[in-house]
């Protein structure tokens, strides 16, 4: 592509016309022809690296606004742009070109990663070829490309969706992180529709505190959902009505989802069955009975978050919402993986805010005859606030407490977990994770269930600076069969 086909007409006095043959943010990766873009970063500035992207042959350099920087990138041409972030992600769409025809982003404390692969799984029902894209990696007909940011940087995420476009993806349905939007990552998206689930605490060691993290989301429809887009809103939410507000200013439509009585797609009732539950729901003010084969509250919602966003898309409702029946839940998302041998049953869930931890034991009492056990970490390098709340969530909804390790990182274990330990004194101790889990099977009496939280489809246990392989379902499987139980969910 050629420079000034790339650039706004705005930008291009000065400069001279050539062929870019690629971008990138990393000076490592240049190559000739390509278009450097040199923006500061929290391990390193890519304004150091000017020269060497130069060296390498870059021809183009995209920077924020710097006393002589012509002189310094010579022989390149240089852009210099106010928010050159946001400027990557528009350049990175333009160069691309092609995106998935229907596209649609949900953001949200809790529930993105469901949302988004059960709109996949509606729209395959519906016949589309779709996918889905977050912190599962990309999925497309059951195949995922593994675990992966939650959103990618600009340039890896627009040649994701031109790779997708190209082998006939028509749906998308993406994850869009607070990281993300605050980064300009998703800028440049053609979205149909853009979906709030909810906000609770999480990342406030990056945002700092909780209006910042609420105003990262909100970029998803302030400035990313067109005009003519549909915003999804959990109407439930306390922050629906300021949500709606900017909607309406954009001239968006908004398409509410949750129990509250005005919702356009309404959860009326749930009733537990031992493996789902039947949803008793108002879809655009038509009743809908569905069998739903996931377990809990929060998983209706999700699929009804789904759903929303799937007819805001162009869905049909009908067909639409009975594709609910045949959902499969996401991976790490109250995944039932095993059996002890006494019959108790044994599932893994990503949960790790207090608020996620709170919905998820909340959500699968119903489904408990017996004692609701719950195995419960906090990682390191993160929000230290919220580890007394992770344990005082545990406390309060949990019959039996856990407490073990997660990824504790560059931080002391005992100390994470002290402060965790905090809000919930009861709680049996056991640092090493694969024998927590392994005590926690071994003490379960029939009709109990246990909740293993915190890493859910994660496959790997943080330590240090090291990585060390390990997979809360293989483990809890391994655990199960060991002491007489047996694995679920697994293929035969």
């Amino acid at each position: 592509m050629r420079l000034f086909d790339l650039i706004d007409n705005s930008q291009t006095h000065g400069l001279r016309d050539c062929d870019i043959t690629g971008l990138t943010a990393d000076s490592r990766q240049v190559k000739p022809g390509y278009l450097f873009a040199a923006l500061p970063g929290h391990k390193a500035d890519g304004r150091h690296f000017i020269a060497d992207a130069v060296r390498q042959g870059a021809v183009a350099i995209l920077i924020g606004p710097t006393p002589d920087i012509a002189n310094r990138a010579q022989p390149a041409m240089v852009i210099e742009d106010f928010n050159p972030r946001q400027k990557l992600a528009l350049l990175a769409a333009r160069f691309e070109g092609k995106q998935p025809q229907t596209t649609v982003a949900v953001t949200g404390t809790n529930g993105k990663t469901s949302v988004v692969e059960a709109c996949r799984q509606i729209w395959q029902t519906l016949g589309h070829n779709a996918a889905s894209m977050g912190t599962l990696g990309c999925i497309h007909e059951e195949r995922s490309d593994g675990p992966s940011l939650t959103t990618p940087d600009p340039v890896s995420l627009h040649r994701k969706l031109r790779n997708l476009a190209d082998k006939g993806i028509d749906h998308l349905a993406i994850e869009a992180s607070s990281h993300g939007l605050d980064q300009y990552r998703l800028d440049g998206l053609h979205l149909k529709a853009a979906g709030f689930t909810n906000l609770s605490r999480d990342h406030l060691d990056y945002h700092g505190d909780m209006n910042a993290y609420l105003t990262a989301k909100t970029r998803l429809f302030t400035d990313i959902l067109n005009a003519d887009g549909v915003a999804v809103l959990n109407r439930d939410s306390q922050h629906f009505d300021a949500l709606a507000g900017i909607a309406q200013e954009r001239r968006q439509t908004v398409l509410s989802f949750g129990q509250h009585a005005d919702a356009d797609l309404r959860l009326v009732q749930t009733t537990p069955r031992s493996t789902g539950q039947q949803l008793e729901l108002q879809v655009l003010g038509q009743p809908c009975q569905i069998a739903l084969p996931l377990i809990g509250t929060f998983q209706a919602f999700n699929s009804l978050a789904a759903l929303a966003l799937v007819i805001a898309s162009g869905g049909p409702v009908a067909e639409s919402s009975a594709a609910l029946t045949y959902l499969r839940g996401a991976p790490g998302r109250l995944q039932l993986v095993a059996q002890s041998s006494t019959g108790g049953t044994i599932l893994v869930d990503f949960a790790h805010t207090p608020d996620a931890l709170a919905t998820v034991l909340t959500a699968l009492r119903p489904h408990v005859a017996g004692n609701l056990s719950v195995i419960f970490g906090c990682g390191g390098d993160r929000d230290p606030g919220k580890r007394p709340l992770m344990g005082l969530a545990a406390k309060e909804h949990a019959d039996i407490v856990w407490l073990t390790d997660d990824n504790p990182r560059s931080e002391s274990a005992a100390v994470i977990r002290a402060a965790a330990r905090s809000g919930c004194p009861e709680a049996t101790e056991i640092a090493d994770r694969a024998a927590a889990i392994a005590a926690a099977i071994d003490a379960l009496a029939a009709n109990d269930v246990l909740v293993i939280t915190g890493k859910g489809h994660e496959q790997g246990q943080i330590i240090g600076d090291q990585v060390i392989p390990f997979d809360d379902a293989a483990i809890a499987r391994q655990a199960a069969i060991a002491l007489g139980g047996k694995a679920l969910g697994v293929a035969a």
